[in-house]
């Protein structure tokens, strides 16, 4: 772990009113995230949190006042870990989470988990007492070293583990192939991997804004320079030509395997073995500008 600067701070509450699509709450028990991706859009939060370090180096430990009564979000959904990973590493020391599930027993309230780790695997005995929980697994390629490069969390492999455990275990779980790189990420090929294990698959492409736009461009045109006109013409000119035409072919892949196919929706609910929803995310930037 490369994490150079780890301090503890103190918080009035761990709870916050979310403004992501999926609503609810969303809870951070940490600032900041080592697992460093290189994509990361969460890496605006250093506007906010005073942070000039460079993303990835650096993590807070939230201290907070203990929820007193968890019924207050009966009915809620609760995101945990939308702007950083629950289960980082740190988190086997400091425990953060876990604390956080042990608060909220007893709410009535949908938990979301989002995390690119296996620690949650520590954690199956306090998710098995909440009436709706789900675990989502963030897993864009099945390229070990493709993965390598863009985070330090862990491989492709323990993930994978690490999902069907949950949904062995009765847990609800979600593969989000997010984000899709254009001409690298395999899209089927993860859905033929994990349909056996995933209830839900949402599909989220690579919007390139923002601090780490250059690094992501200077990358593919260093290790897959053969790509790098078709992401001059999808981040540079603002063509939309490729995701239409994925849209289309997933669309027909869904319809062909009998795999229920959902657009900008989070549908809750067990899905039958071996056929897990598939939601297309593709344009939710043009739909939130459009509202």
């Amino acid at each position: 772990m490369d994490t150079e600067i780890i301090q503890e701070i103190d918080v009035q509450s761990v709870m916050t009113k979310s403004s992501l699509p999926v609503g609810g709450y969303s809870v951070n028990p940490y600032v900041g995230c080592p697992h460093a991706c290189k994509y990361c859009y969460a890496s605006f939060m250093k506007r906010f949190t005073g942070h000039t370090e460079p993303w990835g180096t650096f993590l807070d430990v939230k201290h907070w006042k203990p929820i007193a009564n968890p019924h207050k979000y009966d009915g809620e959904r609760i995101v945990i870990g939308s702007v950083t990973d629950g289960y980082n590493p740190y988190e086997a020391e400091f425990r953060n989470t876990r604390r956080l599930l042990e608060e909220l027993r007893g709410t009535q309230a949908e938990l979301m988990i989002c995390t690119k780790s296996d620690l949650v695997l520590r954690d199956l005995d306090l998710l098995k007492q909440f009436p709706k929980v789900t675990v989502s697994w963030s897993v864009n390629t099945l390229d070990e070293e493709f993965r390598a490069d863009m985070d330090r969390a862990v491989n492709i492999e323990r993930r994978l583990k690490a999902m069907r455990q949950v949904y062995e275990a009765g847990i609800r779980t979600v593969c989000f192939v997010s984000p899709i790189f254009p001409g690298i990420t395999d899209v089927k090929a993860i859905i033929e991997e994990v349909k056996g294990y995933a209830d839900l698959i949402w599909l989220e492409n690579l919007n390139l804004r923002g601090q780490f736009k250059g690094g992501i461009m200077a990358y593919i045109h260093e290790k897959h320079p053969a790509l790098f006109p078709l992401y001059e013409e999808i981040y540079n000119h603002k063509k939309l030509d490729y995701w239409k035409a994925l849209e289309k072919e997933i669309s027909s892949y869904a319809a062909q395997q009998g795999f229920p196919y959902r657009v900008n929706d989070l549908p809750y609910g067990r899905s039958e073995k071996g056929k897990p929803v598939l939601v297309n995310y593709f344009y939710h930037e043009k739909i939130r500008l459009n509202r």
